[in-house]
């Protein structure tokens, strides 16, 4: 019998108040809307544990077409927790990393919708431009923009 082998990771989940804004937002930095659907039911409910669970998503996804992020909006049960504002070395925090072509412009789009860096923009050896940065409702963003012989 041959072992299980992992195939690829097919998407991110982040769950936001506003779907709309994060969408917005996402589609800014050059992410597609593949499609909204609202998910409920029993066997959602299975899956996560929560039971009577009723969550609206957007599913994005990147230029390539190999990433995705699910955007996941709780209409039900409520939301019990808030970890938007918590620093970047809080245990479990959840933090997406996206590549660029030119960082600067990319901030620049992003700061008209609400973007904010959480430090500054640092060049790592010749490789690459990167920084962090909140998105809406909080949401931390890394940015990285090859250089040299990465791009």
């Amino acid at each position: 019998m041959t072992q299980s082998q992992l195939l690829r990771m097919d998407n991110l989940g982040i769950v936001v108040e506003s779907l709309d804004d994060a969408v917005a937002f996402f589609t800014e930095l050059g992410l597609t809307l593949e499609g909204r659907a609202t998910i409920e039911g029993e066997w959602a409910g299975r899956i996560t544990g929560l039971r009577d669970q009723r969550v609206e998503i957007a599913m994005m996804v990147t230029p390539d077409g190999h990433s995705r992020l699910e955007l996941s909006r709780f209409l039900a049960p409520p939301v019990v927790a808030d970890h938007r504002n918590a620093p970047v070395n809080a245990l479990g925090y959840l933090r997406a990393m996206f590549a660029v072509s030119d960082l600067d412009d990319t901030l620049a789009r992003l700061r008209k919708h609400g973007a904010q860096l959480v430090g500054e923009v640092v060049q790592y050896e010749d490789a690459y431009r990167l920084c962090y940065l909140r998105g809406p409702e909080g949401l931390l963003i890394g940015l990285a923009e090859p250089l040299g012989g990465n791009r």
